[in-house]
């Protein structure tokens, strides 16, 4: 019973850590074509991603040769994470 539940909530937080690197994913996207900051979808996006961003370029450098790399940064720190839990999740549930 316990397991079914560990089970349920770490596909919650992998189905969540996904969503986010997809709305971050399309934030770098829409950084490319300057679409119009008074669009209601292109503010949901900036306030989900800033705050990240923000705190991301606050513990390290993310511009390179005028590139900012925060999306891809915290892209790879997200999968990384997610492998993280799931395995942890995955020992949790076959120890039990």
């Amino acid at each position: 019973m316990m397991g079914g539940i560990v089970s349920g909530l770490g596909g919650i937080v992998h189905s969540l850590i996904t969503v986010y690197i997809w709305v971050l994913i399309i934030g770098a996207l829409l950084s490319w074509v300057r679409p119009d900051p008074y669009n209601p979808i292109v503010q949901i996006i900036y306030r989900l991603t800033e705050p990240a961003y923000r705190t991301l370029r606050r513990v390290m450098p993310t511009v390179f040769n005028g590139i900012d790399l925060a999306p891809l940064i915290l892209v790879i720190l997200l999968q990384v994470l997610d492998v993280i839990l799931v395995n942890v999740i995955n020992a949790v549930v076959l120890s039990s």
